[in-house]
């Protein structure tokens, strides 16, 4: 699909209907998602994102994990609605993980303390990014995607299961699929209340 840059930020939504009809093949996934870590900004080129792609019965897995979590500490009453969203988000065709290693910022904060308390917020802002722009190229594959941030609830669990270091942070899980249901209409606050210029 040949998208240019404007129609993707313009088209890249929230799409909670999705399934696991094939959209296009596991390697294109894979290079997509490549070519997004490798050339999403970093705070002083720190590269510390890091990303675990899960597919098929490992994506499943995912969304089990988390129902049987949400299970123990949601009430009865409230569970149902629960339910219905994590199976929505399973019955997607993938789930991207997206972790910060905190080793690396660790590091920074130690080879340049005057900044110190400014590189976590800096790995949240590459983290963000990183997220947009996985969505959106997921987006321009024809998948459709949402954020979710089950974290840290999970985060033990998920690491235990994917044999994942302790230094990652998990940050957010990214679950797609073909869409099933568009996004429907957006409202917009007027521009001119959220952008200013001075010339």
């Amino acid at each position: 699909m040949n998208k240019g840059f404007s129609a993707s930020v313009k088209d890249r939504r929230s799409i909670y209907g999705i399934n696991k009809d094939f959209v296009v093949s596991d390697e294109r996934i894979l290079e997509v998602i490549h070519h997004a870590v490798k050339h999403t900004p970093s705070p002083m080129n720190s590269q510390s994102a890091r990303v675990v792609v899960l597919l098929g019965a490992q994506h499943d897995k995912l969304w089990n994990i988390t129902m049987e979590t949400l299970r123990k500490i949601v009430s009865a009453e409230k569970f149902t609605r629960t339910e219905e969203k994590i199976n929505g988000f399973g019955s997607g065709y993938g789930t991207v993980l997206f972790f910060e290693d905190q080793a690396v910022i660790e590091g920074l904060q130690k080879k340049f303390p005057s900044y110190k308390e400014n590189f976590q917020t800096w790995s949240q802002h590459s983290a963000g990014m990183l997220q947009y722009v996985v969505w959106a190229s997921l987006e321009v594959e024809g998948f459709g995607a949402s954020l979710q941030h089950y974290n840290p609830i999970i985060d033990d669990e998920v690491k235990e299961q994917w044999n994942i270091s302790i230094n990652w942070k998990l940050i957010a899980q990214m679950p797609f699929g073909k869409p099933t249901a568009s996004a429907g209409d957006k409202e917009f606050m007027p521009l001119n209340q959220r952008v200013m210029i001075f010339k």
